[in-house]
């Protein structure tokens, strides 16, 4: 059964592994965030009810 001999899949897999960890991964943690969290709290805006005009 040739798809239970791992000698070129897991080649394949083991440099694309590498290619992501060493390569692309520290590329992508580069960016920063445009927004950051913030440390306040959100404001609360106090609402009136609706005044139903039937009530």
């Amino acid at each position: 059964m040739p798809q239970l001999n791992p000698n070129p899949w897991f080649f394949i897999m083991l440099l694309s592994w590498l290619a992501f960890s060493l390569i692309i991964q520290p590329k992508l943690l580069s960016f920063t965030p445009t927004n950051h969290p913030s440390s306040k709290t959100p404001a609360t805006t106090k609402s009136t009810p609706w005044t139903w005009p039937w009530t």
